[in-house]
């Protein structure tokens, strides 16, 4: 059996080595764990989580309450299990929800709205992912006309992933949370990227729970742990999470090992993602600079999008970038994404920079 230590070089040689690892910009979700954080893990204090005997997962649980202001919080697997288990928690079958027509809860995750909730969602054409007091009160339906889904729920996501890592102007979520207020709305976030969020505009992390009755909290993405999503929110609606939670198949015994890795995400890997959110405007930056580039979207975090001339093939300029060892995501429509993250260093950022500079030479003739 290895040590500890034999185990901590061995992470470190595969997350840290750019020979031994492409350089992988598809998601943030593709980082493994630093050696601090794999001690962590490997030091946690466990229990029976299904009863509630997990310290460390009790631990990450009252942490994140607390630091969005909230008065309960649940340990999930996955964001989409959060994500649809709040759903569950605030509607009934027949009714819907409102949400940006890019929403993850509705493109994602995969049709579980109408699976696990038997609810439908209003689509609204919003700005990079993100809607408007105004528009959420237009997308109501009158409660009074049966013919109609009752609606019942609004949820937002920050930062916006199709939106290219946009973020919400704060002012926004308090006219949307004033709408639902008067139309007796539950108000869901989506935060699979808050955090980042957070860093960017500098917002109290305390008004979310002001402002929302739920909210996720996504530790595997920006915040680079191998698994996690915790559920915050107000305790009347979290009452009955931990029954869904095991309905949807989350019951998990001595997941302490995963919690501790938030925690220690949540205490070291936060005020690091100014660090992506500036890669990401400097990829941004290089990509505009491109002849071949049409279009670069407006890059506020870590999501880049950009668009190629209609004379490039994406398929061309995604093999020349899988020849250099860059992997890239193509989400359809000409829509191309990279997202920078903690396992994305400088000499990665070096070597991504070149390669795109050094396709101007090796692009198809028009």
């Amino acid at each position: 059996m290895k040590s500890l230590k034999q185990t901590l070089i061995v992470s470190e040689e595969n997350c840290k080595n750019p020979k031994t690892m492409t350089i992988d910009l598809r998601s943030d979700t593709v980082t493994r764990p630093t050696p601090e954080m794999l001690a962590a893990i490997m030091n946690a204090k466990v229990g029976d989580d299904v009863y509630k005997e997990d310290p460390s997962a009790n631990a990450l649980e009252a942490e994140v309450a607390e630091l969005f202001g909230m008065e309960e919080a649940l340990f999930f697997p996955t964001g989409s299990m959060a994500n649809q288990a709040a759903i569950k928690l605030h509607t009934q079958p027949g009714e819907q929800l409102i949400c940006d027509q890019w929403a993850h809860v509705f493109n994602y995750e995969g049709g579980g709205v109408s699976f696990n909730s038997g609810v439908s969602c209003k689509l609204v054409a919003g700005t990079r992912g993100m809607i408007t007091a105004e528009q959420v009160a237009s997308h109501i339906n009158p409660p009074d006309f049966y013919h109609s889904p009752l609606t019942s729920l609004v949820c937002l996501e920050n930062t916006t992933n199709k939106g290219g890592g946009a973020c919400y102007d704060f002012e926004e979520f308090k006219r949307i949370r004033e709408v639902c207020n008067a139309h007796d709305l539950g108000l869901h976030l989506d935060g699979a990227r808050l955090m980042n969020a957070l860093v960017a505009t500098g917002d109290d992390p305390k008004e979310y729970g002001r402002v929302f009755d739920t909210l996720t909290l996504c530790l595997s993405k920006g915040l680079g742990t191998p698994l996690g999503t915790v559920l915050a929110g107000k305790r009347h609606i979290m009452k009955n999470a931990i029954r869904v939670r095991k309905i949807l198949g989350g019951g998990m015994r001595q997941i302490g090992f995963m919690a501790a890795a938030g925690s220690y995400a949540l205490e070291h890997h936060v005020s690091r993602l100014k660090e992506d959110h500036q890669k990401a405007k400097e990829l941004a930056s290089h990509l505009a600079s491109l002849a071949y580039v049409s279009e670069v979207e407006s890059t506020e975090t870590n999501i880049v999008i950009f668009y190629l001339n209609d004379a490039i093939p994406a398929a061309h300029f995604m093999a020349y970038l899988d020849s250099e060892g860059i992997r890239i995501s193509d989400m359809g429509q000409g829509k191309l994404r990279m997202v920078t993250h903690l396992d994305y260093d400088d000499g990665m950022h070096k070597k991504v920079l070149l390669s795109l500079q050094q396709y101007e030479t090796k692009k198809p003739s028009s």
